[in-house]
């Protein structure tokens, strides 16, 4: 069985146009909130919280309803259509800014703005759930590193059009005129072509003939009827929860690190800035390098292994960058490049890992699961991390994220199979934390009679022995 790359990378036009959107928005939105309407610092960083917020309803909302629908694609196409003609309202609007009444002029972008954010919410879950539906469920890996890859590369293109396509006007104003319409020309193209070459109910088809590559038995998408209604067997809805805390956990650490590395940088070394960017770029490029390698090595190896290696890859970059991150050093360069490795390691195998629970009719709902966890994740770290660097200082940024990872890797290893060898692992650590905890506790007790006894170990039997003090020598 071999993934058919060609329809993949066609099912993936949808992801692809939704980056290239995003990578439009985080970077040119806050600029014009500034600039344009005259934002300060924390009224910007509420309205651009607002699409993560927005999120958690409407990800796994819109996945439910496509798959009552049983169909992604009509979600598709009226969520890029309403996309489209947004993104060029809001062009408009922001080009005829009335400075005369700037309240009014506000509240009409504020009101298309959260227009335009519905209308990408109605269909990233269906978008992604597509390649789900039409990929055979062990292929699901390779399948979600190409999908990942073709967002690398939607976010590419709205950066080299963020470099050629703003001009500024002879009064200063910069003019994102141009690159609204490339960015809403790369949507209508990308899903003309999605449409026209994806035929999604032949195909979907195809996948439930075969069961979508595995057996019977293999499938953990099965159900039980418990007092009428259809619900997961207690082992797998165990493992579904067990998938989604690492990949809540994994998204407090990777991320708090990421969204807080340049005020890291900025702060502890000279030159910060222009190093974290390169720090930063050094793990994007690594993780789109890495992404269809270590689909190929999932397939081989299997996911949980992959995943595994990517936790721990990440939580020895973040511990060698606590001792090392203190000043700038060229080998930062060499541990960003592993982080993203590891980055690409977790999130192509984690979605693979929850639709593999899914049916055949449910992959929207595990798809809303999935962005749930994550956008939950990446909304609560920034505000957690604040605290413990307010408390902390900056240097608790690496630990904090090394912390993180580990709970994942431990969750994670609750999910394993092989019971025999986890129980020897939890008996040796078991020992492991008794011995240590019985040396704390003889400390604590000499310490606590060091007045009254003398503690000394016979130089013949090793022996440790108390003895009153004030009676004589020994």
């Amino acid at each position: 069985m071999k993934l058919n790359y060609k329809r993949t990378f066609l099912v993936g036009l949808a992801f692809f146009s939704i980056c290239a959107f995003w990578q439009m928005y985080d970077g040119i939105i806050p600029l014009i909130l500034r600039d344009t309407y005259g934002l300060d610092n924390k009224l910007r960083g509420i309205v651009m919280g607002i699409d993560n917020m927005l999120a958690l309803f409407l990800l796994p909302l819109f996945g439910a309803l496509s798959d009552k629908k049983g169909r992604r694609m009509p979600f598709i196409v009226i969520g890029t259509a309403l996309a489209v003609v947004l993104t060029m309202l809001l062009a408009y609007i922001i080009r005829h800014y009335n400075a005369a009444a700037p309240t009014e002029s506000l509240m009409i972008f504020f009101v298309s703005l959260m227009a335009l954010l519905i209308s990408m919410g109605l269909y990233r879950s269906p978008a992604v759930a597509l390649m789900a539906d039409v990929t055979p469920k062990p292929l699901r890996s390779q399948g979600n590193a190409v999908i990942n890859l073709m967002g690398a590369f939607g976010g590419l293109y709205t950066l080299i059009m963020m470099k050629v396509a703003v001009t500024t006007e002879a009064a200063g104003n910069a003019n994102y005129t141009a690159l609204f319409a490339s960015v809403a020309g790369l949507m209508v193209t990308a899903i003309a072509i999605l449409v026209l070459t994806i035929r999604e109910k032949k195909l979907v088809a195809e996948m439930k003939a075969i069961n979508y590559g595995v057996s019977e038995d293999e499938d953990q998408g099965k159900t039980e009827t418990v007092n009428g209604k259809e619900k997961l067997p207690k082992p797998v809805l165990k493992s579904l929860l067990l998938i989604l805390t690492t990949i809540g956990l994994w998204f407090l650490g990777y991320n708090a690190v990421t969204t807080f590395f340049t005020s890291y940088a900025t702060a502890t070394w000279s030159g910060g800035l222009s190093h974290a960017s390169t720090c930063l770029m050094v793990a994007t490029v690594a993780a789109v390098a890495s992404y269809i390698p270590i689909g190929m090595i999932s397939a081989k190896i299997g996911r949980r292994n992959m995943i595994r290696i990517g936790l721990l890859t990440a939580a020895a970059g973040f511990a060698v960058a606590t001792f090392c991150a203190r000043e700038f050093s060229f080998y930062l360069y060499i541990v960003f490049a592993v982080v993203g490795f590891a980055q690409a390691s977790v999130t192509v195998n984690t979605f693979p890992m929850v639709w593999e629970i899914s049916r055949s009719g449910n992959v929207g709902k595990y798809t809303g699961f999935y962005y749930t966890v994550s956008m939950t994740a990446q909304t609560v770290t920034p505000f957690l991390v604040g605290i413990f660097l307010d408390k902390l200082g900056n240097d608790a940024l690496f630990p904090y994220g090394l912390v993180f990872v580990l709970l994942a890797y431990a969750y994670f290893r609750m999910l394993s199979r092989n019971v025999y060898k986890r129980r020897e692992e939890n008996g040796k650590y078991i020992r492991a934390r008794y011995k240590v905890s019985a040396a704390l506790r003889v400390r604590h007790e000499r310490w606590v009679q060091r007045k009254d006894y003398k503690f000394f170990t016979c130089p013949n039997c090793k022996t440790a022995l108390r003895v009153p003090r004030g009676n004589g020598r020994v």
